[in-house]
């Protein structure tokens, strides 16, 4: 009986956390590399996508080399900086493929993001893998 008390209490919590998690991340950001101005999006359903010179890549459904794909994302914020996948799947195969990125807020409507292309998570923030957003409003 304990344990299904437990279970009834703490997974509503864990829930509560990751919707917590993502709530701080949703919202369309702004964000400007090498003079060049770009979007990355964070919905409330888990789905992300990037938009840059009017081409998106992301979201429930997009098309990338001809394939059907969607793009979702994941959050740790027990890490610091927070750790954010984002993650591309082919929808005809389920193949997936995740792009590691670390977040760290400067504040509520601000954040650095770094991205690894490289399969390796950054640890820490660069002028290479790096830059900021702002929530657009």
């Amino acid at each position: 009986m304990k344990r299904l008390l437990i279970i009834f209490f703490i997974v509503p919590l864990m829930s509560m956390t990751i919707e917590n998690d993502r709530a701080k991340f949703v919202g369309k950001w702004i964000g400007e590399d090498k003079k060049e101005i770009g979007y990355l999006n964070f919905d409330s359903e888990g789905y992300a996508f990037f938009e840059i010179q009017g081409q998106v890549f992301g979201g429930k459904e997009f098309i990338f080399d001809g394939k059907k794909g969607k793009m979702t994302y994941e959050i740790n914020s027990d890490t610091n900086p927070i750790e954010v996948d984002l993650i591309v799947t082919k929808l005809e195969s389920g193949e997936q493929k995740k792009l590691l990125c670390i977040a760290q807020f400067i504040d509520n409507d601000t954040m650095k993001f770094a991205i690894s292309f490289e399969e390796k998570r950054a640890t820490e923030f660069d002028t290479e893998n790096s830059i900021i957003f702002k929530r657009e409003k």
